[in-house]
Parts: structure tokens; C-alpha cells; sequence
């Protein structure tokens, strides 16, 4: 299992925090597996800084080589295990 760290920003961070979304497009860079931890991290594009607002989630599904998906992307499927707020993490 890898723990990846990802920047996420609004709208589809709320979402995902929410739950009304409930897995990512990525480019497949990082080579995602089933069973992967992933901290979704809430990233703010007009100050460039992260919020301290974090979701930590396990893939559940990948779909990959999908006609409809440009090459070297997927979709994975998440659960969350943890939400957690500024003072409960470290982001460096």
C-alpha cells in the first residue's frame, strides 16, 4: 500500500468532503493501486496554500484503459476513513 498526497481544490474539494463525490480523475503518474491511501488535501489556488482541511480516503476501484478517459488517466473510487481540520495535521 502508498499513501499519496494530493491537492484539491474548490468546488471539488467541498464535494468530496461531503461525500456527494466519491472518486478522483487523475493522471495516472503516481500508479495508483486498490488499497492506496490517498490524502486529499484542500489547496486554495488564489493564495497557492493549503488550508489544513484534509480527507483521508482508500481506493476502492480504478478504472483505467477506458475509451472515454484520455491515455495515462484514471478514475478511482474512494471511501473516507478520516476528515481532518488544520489543527489536527502537519502539511509539510
Amino acid at each position: 500500500m502508498k499513501v499519496h498526497k494530493l491537492k484539491t481544490v474548490q468546488p471539488y474539494f467541498q464535494e468530496c468532503w461531503s461525500q456527494s463525490k466519491t472518486f478522483e480523475v487523475r493522471k495516472n503518474d503516481r500508479h495508483f493501486e486498490v488499497g492506496d491511501e490517498v490524502h486529499l488535501q484542500e489547496y486554495d489556488a488564489k493564495t497557492k496554500l493549503y488550508t489544513g482541511k484534509e480527507l483521508r480516503v482508500t481506493i476502492l476501484y480504478i478504472l483505467k484503459n477506458f475509451i472515454a478517459l484520455e491515455e495515462g488517466y484514471v478514475v478511482f473510487s474512494f471511501c473516507v476513513d478520516k476528515y481532518i481540520q488544520e489543527s489536527d495535521v502537519n502539511l509539510n
